[in-house]
């Protein structure tokens, strides 16, 4: 006698605000494919429909645009009207009140998220966060996806986000902005938190000028708000491109896959970058690499531990940033020309 099908389950996920967290977020919808088939929905951000897009497990985006701070209780009725009766199950990921909205006024029959901001009304399976066993976001994301015994034991697979790469649109890139003379290096001198996660630009600018005379392409990588950044990285070095601004965030995806490795601080296109397959230089300051790793084994990371840090600060408390500032360039350097010929070796 042949078994029944297993039934599809269909699931919201309200995802996060952050670029870094909604690549992170692919390990959930990876775990909720593997354990049963399911329809996967999320309500996330314009911004982040590129990502969403180059994850394959994703089946349907709902877009909510409301910004940071803003309430937005008309956009948020309206998509949940249009959300109602499709889904059985929604987890929502970020702890605060007013995500937890949709599905509950979607009517959504079963609505799971960690407890905080008093959501009692809005979600009917509440869980406490034990943030010592779930003591990274990734697990977070994915204890929500998995039944709720197995989840407090904290001791289940992470799947490693992975996103799939435009081959045209890489080939059109490369055209159009001149690259792929020389094999390129990514740098990634932003993070949309704030100072205290920035490895200082002179740093990142002789870096840049050091590696362009080993041969490399320097490719300087981030939105409109880093062009400066990038413009001082890249003043009159030869081979180093200020790509700041000129493209979206799929086609950074795409670049981000083209290069050998990048340097990178704590940031969204951190993510991008291990989930593309990209070898990682990651450097971290007032955060900590064991909350927010690199999801790779292709990864070294750059931290110094002083006793002032992590502080999880927006900006160094202390005024000085010695935790960046004195992680030289020459140490970044030498990984970088390592894992080359590490990977020259191999070839």
């Amino acid at each position: 006698m042949n078994q029944a099908a297993t039934p599809e389950s269909s699931i919201l996920v309200v995802g996060p605000s952050w670029v870094g967290d909604m690549v992170m977020a692919q390990s959930l919808f990876k775990t909720l494919k593997q354990r049963q088939p399911s329809h996967i929905g999320v309500v996330a951000p314009g911004w982040s429909q590129p990502i969403l897009e180059r994850m394959p497990e994703v089946n349907a985006v709902a877009t909510l645009d409301v910004g940071h701070g803003e309430f937005g209780w008309g956009a948020r009725r309206i998509l949940a009207r249009q959300l109602r009766g499709r889904f059985d199950t929604a987890i929502v990921l970020p702890r605060s009140w007013k995500s937890a909205l949709v599905p509950f006024l979607a009517r959504i029959p079963h609505r799971v998220g960690f407890t905080g901001e008093q959501r009692y009304g809005l979600l009917n399976e509440r869980r406490e966060l034990d943030k010592a066993r779930l003591d990274q976001t990734v697990k977070r994301f994915v204890a929500l996806g998995l039944p709720a015994e197995e989840a407090r034991r904290g001791d289940f697979a992470i799947p490693r986000p992975r996103l799939r790469i435009d081959s045209a649109n890489l080939a059109a890139l490369h055209a159009r902005l001149e690259l792929g003379r020389r094999p390129a290096i990514g740098m990634m001198p932003g993070a949309e938190y704030g100072p205290a996660k920035q490895w200082p630009l002179g740093h990142f600018r002789e870096l840049a000028g050091r590696l362009t005379a080993e041969g490399f392409e320097v490719r300087v990588m981030g939105g409109p708000k880093d062009a400066a950044a990038g413009e001082a990285i890249a003043e009159s070095q030869a081979q180093v491109h200020n790509l700041c601004g000129q493209t979206r965030l799929a086609d950074a995806v795409d670049l981000l896959a083209d290069c050998q490795q990048v340097v990178t601080n704590d940031s969204g296109l951190m993510h991008v970058a291990a989930a593309v397959g990209t070898r990682v230089q990651a450097i971290y300051g007032s955060s900590s690499p064991s909350y927010t790793p690199p999801l790779t084994d292709s990864a070294e990371i750059h931290y110094l531990g002083l006793s002032c840090s992590p502080c999880f600060e927006r900006s160094c408390p202390l005024g000085h940033t010695n935790c960046l500032v004195q992680l030289s360039p020459q140490r970044v350097l030498a990984a970088l020309l390592a894992a080359s010929t590490a990977v020259i070796a191999r070839v």
